[in-house]
């Protein structure tokens, strides 16, 4: 379990193919802090730590992540945001985030408007999520609240701290990202399809 809330950004060393598994080595302050077996959320998806060596550590990907993210878009050099698995007791600042990736989206504009900046994402429909005005979103693995929802379409507003401690900043037109829609509202939005 995860909320939202950046910790630091990790830059990718590796991407190893193993028959259908992807092995991703990330540079990282957290490096030292990890154990093996533990859960790091990378641009929003969980992934688990299967080797640490100095200031860098390795994940694992398998064949279901891959297809559900953006981890093929990957190349070494990139800057990935990461968040530990949150302690009992902690601090809710974002929201209950799974680290599980429901699909990507595209990056369809980006406005700089007096020091802060919006962003502007569209998804494919067909499967089924659905952001709502004011609800929570996250992407990759950043915790934001939603504004101007549309049926495959939304954006979000972004403050110049989160800009500048998460990858934000290298996003272009055209970026792929990872989204993570709200768990409360999947569940809500289940629940009233089966009274249908």
């Amino acid at each position: 379990m995860f909320t939202g809330i950046i910790e630091t950004l990790g830059t990718i060393q590796e991407i190893k193919k193993d028959n259908t598994n992807l092995h991703i080595t990330i540079r990282s302050s957290l490096a030292d802090e990890l154990k093996i077996d533990q859960s790091v959320a990378h641009n929003g998806v969980c992934l688990t730590v299967v080797a640490i060596t100095e200031n860098h550590y390795t994940v694992t990907a398998i064949q279901e992540t891959i297809e559900k993210t953006n981890l093929l878009d990957w190349e070494a050099g990139d800057t990935v945001n990461l968040e530990r698995a949150m302690k009992l007791g902690d601090r809710l600042d974002g929201h209950i985030v799974q680290g599980h990736v429901d699909q990507t989206g595209t990056c369809k504009s980006i406005t700089e408007v007096n020091g802060s900046w919006y962003y502007s994402f569209e998804f494919d429909e067909k499967l089924n999520n659905m952001t709502i005005e004011k609800g929570s979103i996250t992407v990759n693995g950043v915790s934001l609240t939603v504004v101007n929802s549309k049926e495959n379409e939304f954006s979000v507003a972004i403050i110049p701290y989160t800009y500048e401690h998460t990858n934000f900043k290298k996003f272009k037109i055209g970026t792929k990202i990872n989204l993570e829609f709200d768990v409360i509202g999947k569940y809500v939005s289940r629940l009233y399809s089966r009274k249908l």
